[in-house]
């Protein structure tokens, strides 16, 4: 499948398929197919607009969709893109299905039982490492930010702003603060934009890409690593409104492509000879996702939130064995975060550094009890928190499309940067300059005897030093909350985006924990003292979750990950029913965050379920016809050519049908399905036979080939195989034969019979689909097939044949008796003028 839908599903110009679909904005093709179905049937009932309306091919569909100038992830990374006929890219998806070819047979029967013990013991070892290295990668990038802001409020302290207060001169620390601010978003940008483009944002929609299958270029490089981790510790310090949770679950599934493969691509002399069984799609799929997993435990200290955050909102291919071992990376990333953040903080040993945020601790107080009627305002509050969500979805996919289609160079992106930059430190000046509710750090500690510092983001819930924290809501009124929360939600709308790596937790959860703590006040307000005295505390965590699943639509894993870091499993409840009410309505508006920029960037994304209205969609309105196949034995000059020619990642292998059997749209009966990079390796490696007549080759000279190539041969050319244009042919070479039945995948998918696809049920041949046959795994069941297949072919002919023989009869008999008809009415006739004229002669009528 993965070949296939990189190889077949575009129009009938290919080239001019991926220059058109760089405009396709948010909906898919089938989409458009099944609105233009509603439209027919409305039509057809009267309901339409009572015009006359083309029928337009697919690619004229995908051309009315220009106006909507929306191009895709491919266009955005210009210098990221591929020619045809190279194996770099975006083509379609990445190969996760297994090819059960000779070399893989052979592999795995050298192997025995204990190559299958030392692989399973090396995956466990690869996640450990994973762990270990996503959890040192999130403690540095935690320090370093706060290394950053303490140079900053010591330069700024530096620069007398006390006296400053005093003397009227706020321009000057004012213009040092955002002097400081610009040149972290600088290096922010430069590295984004001039070093790697793929590591803008905060990386999770392209992981939640490759793990459904999506080839993007760079998207687990190591450069990409550097420049989202640097740039993420710059865009915080600089003041962005952004957080490091969501790049550091990108950062971590690089750590884990790159420990997998034990080798770096760019410097290919840079290889530890390692975990070579890993080298492919399938495995390095896997490794990623316990990256991913572990990003999340590093972030939060949630490692089975990680885990179900993994499952919900990135994976599309799971199984039981991975959830253990992704769980057990989860752990040893929490567990080296924590070791490495007590012993800078002067506490070795004392592991109560969990992750890189903290909500404080919820232990179970008079105070922060919930009644039974505070359940109605927490539906009501995760009701607001899709509205708000939703909305902020709206404005974020607004401007991106405007960021798109204007900001389309590197000077107007780096531009950007700095004009953000530039709003957000005069925002932050002017709220501190009129709010006149701030407190000293000092004060807040003598008045409640508690380490405010201690935490970067205080949302002023109860923490382990002490219960007073929960009355710190007298350091904030109304107006100061509300003023926040308007200019923070603003400005991670336009923030989310930018060429910069940047996360969007910390925002989401600000923004919600802000109007959360006002609706806390508010019901604090309406209810007698005397009564109760509720904690606005909780109202803050349970804004904060309805804000953020109202962004991301995400319910049980954000539910344990906030259960995780607060420590109260009695607010899993209220918790669960916000997050369910915020998705609930979000979706009713708009897609989530991320589900949006996957549409806008123009990837294709295959959802879990079909789009609506596609259920009279048939498979070959998808696929392109003709359909470029390859035989079982092909010229060496035709491979090269057709490679060059096209840009499709796979080809389906077929044989010649009987004279008898060729159907109109058939190219031959289905063998197998061979990739791109397939071919690449076996041209590079000259793997051709020089024969007489290539459609009777001797058994002995396959064997021979086969033989040729083994499995290690394609795992050293992984990931990058060779370029179509890097390999010599010479012209005599170009006349000898590749034989590709041994290397091609005998297995492919095959859309046979699916539920609201229609597939033509004759024989198993090429008719514009995927093709995947069971029976061929296994000789004796393919022989048993290909029997079954035979009889069954002989009875359709006779049938056919019959069926021809009684059409024939019956348009003879039709034909007859219409000349029987048309005689007598001609006879009628006559018989009419003759009695009109006085009737006929006898004699002379004879």
């Amino acid at each position: 499948m993965a070949g296939l839908l990189g190889a077949n599903l575009n129009t009938e110009n290919s080239t001019k398929y991926y220059q058109d679909i760089n405009q396709l904005s948010v909906r898919s093709y089938t989409e458009l197919l099944a609105e233009e179905r509603s439209m027919d049937k409305d039509f057809e009932e009267g309901t339409g607009n009572g015009s006359t309306r083309n029928h337009l091919s697919p690619s004229d569909n995908i051309q009315e969709l220009n106006e909507l100038s929306v191009r895709s992830y491919t266009e955005l990374l210009p210098t990221e893109r591929s020619a045809p006929g190279t194996s770099d890219g975006v083509k379609g998806s990445v190969n996760y299905d297994v090819i059960e070819n000779d070399p893989y047979l052979r592999d795995e029967q050298a192997s025995g039982y204990k190559g299958v013990i030392k692989k399973n013991l090396a995956k466990w070892l690869v996640m450990f490492l994973i762990g270990v290295f996503t959890g040192v990668i999130a403690a540095c990038i935690g320090i370093t930010v706060e290394q950053l802001v303490s140079l900053k409020v010591a330069v700024l302290n530096s620069s007398d702003i006390n006296k400053c207060v005093d003397n009227d001169c706020l321009y000057i620390p004012f213009f040092i603060w955002l002097s400081m601010n610009i040149v972290g978003v600088l290096i922010a940008g430069a590295l984004v934009v001039f070093g790697s483009p793929v590591a803008a944002g905060s990386g999770i929609p392209q992981i939640k890409c490759y793990l459904n299958g999506v080839k993007i270029p760079n998207v687990v490089a190591m450069k990409t690593l550097v420049c989202k981790a640097v740039g993420v510790a710059m865009s915080m310090s600089a003041g962005l409104a952004v957080g490091k949770e969501g790049p550091m679950i990108h950062s971590g599934s690089v750590v884990a492509a790159g420990i997998s493969q034990a080798r770096s691509r760019r410097f290919k002399s840079l290889d530890f000879k390692l975990f070579k069984y890993f080298r492919c799609d399938t495995e390095k799929r896997d490794f990623i996702s316990g990256g991913a997993a572990a990003g999340v435990a590093s972030a939060f200290g949630a490692p089975v939130g990680g885990v179900l955050f993994t499952l919900e909102e990135g994976a599309s291919f799971w199984n039981q064995n991975l959830t253990w071992r992704i769980f057990f990376c989860s752990m040893v990333s929490t567990f080296s975060v924590n070791v490495i953040l007590s012993a800078v903080h002067g506490h070795p040993g004392d592991l109560n550094y969990p992750g890189l945020i903290s909500f404080g601790r919820f232990s179970v107080s008079k105070n922060l009890k919930y009644d039974w009627y505070e359940l109605l305002v927490f539906i009501l509050m995760g009701i607001m928190g899709g509205l708000t969500g939703a909305l902020f979805n709206f404005i974020n996919r607004r401007i991106t499309i405007l960021r798109q289609r204007f900001i389309n160079n590197r000077l107007s992106k780096m531009l950007e940067v700095v004009v953000v930059c530039t709003v957000t430190t005069i925002v932050a000046f002017m709220l501190i300059y009129f709010t006149n509710d701030c407190h000293s750090m000092k004060i807040l500690n003598s008045t409640y005897d508690v380490e405010t510092e201690k935490y970067q983001v205080q949302f002023h819930i109860m923490d382990s030093d002490g219960e007073n924290v929960t009355m710190l809501d007298r350091a904030y009124n109304p107006v100061s909350l509300a003023l926040f929360f308007i200019c923070y939600f603003f400005l991670a709308c336009w923030t989310y985006g930018l060429p910069v790596p940047s996360g969007i937790f910390i925002p989401s959860l600000l923004t919600g924990a802000a109007w959360g703590r006002l609706i806390g006040m508010l019901v604090n307000s309406m209810v007698d003292d005397t009564v109760s005295n509720i904690d606005v505390g909780k109202y803050a965590l349970i804004g904060a979750a309805a804000q953020l699943g109202g962004i991301l639509r995400m319910t049980i894993s954000l539910t344990v990950i906030l259960i995780e870091a607060t420590g109260n499993m009695s607010f899993g409840l209220p918790v669960m029913l916000v997050l369910m009410m915020a998705q609930w309505v979000g979706n009713m508006f708009n897609k989530g965050l991320y589900d949006i920029h996957i549409s806008l960037n123009g990837v294709p994304y295959l959802g879990w379920e079909a789009p609506p209205m596609s259920a009279k969609i048939f498979a070959r309105e998808v696929m392109c016809a003709p359909v470029i196949t390859l035989h079982t034995v092909e010229k060496v000059g035709d491979v090269v050519d057709l490679l060059t020619r096209e840009i499709h990642n796979g080809f389906p292998v077929v044989d010649e049908l009987e004279e008898d059997e060729q159907l109109e749209g058939n190219h031959g009966r289905l063998k197998g399905l061979i990739l791109r990079e397939q071919l690449s390796v076996l041209l590079r490696h000259k793997v051709f036979l020089k024969v007489d007549d290539m459609n009777n080759i001797p058994q002995h000279l396959v064997d021979e080939v086969s033989q040729k190539l083994t499995l290690t041969d394609f795992r050293d050319a992984y990931p990058r195989y060779p370029h179509i244009e890097d390999i010599v042919i010479t012209p005599e070479e170009r006349e000898m034969v590749i034989v590709l039945t041994p290397f091609m995948n005998p297995s492919p998918y095959s859309v046979v019979e699916v539920r609201n696809i229609k597939v033509d049920k004759r024989i198993n041949e090429v008719v514009n689909r995927l093709n995947k046959t069971k029976e061929e795994r296994h000789p004796d069941l393919q022989a048993e097939r290909e029997q079954r297949d035979k009889e069954e072919r002989a009875k359709q002919r006779k049938v056919e044949k019959c069926k021809r023989e009684q059409e024939k009869e019956e348009a003879k008999r039709k034909k007859e008796a219409a000349e029987l008809r048309n005689y007598s009415s001609l006879m009628s006739s006559d018989q009419m003028t003759s009695n009109q004229d006085g009737g006929y002669d006898s004699d002379e009528f004879m």
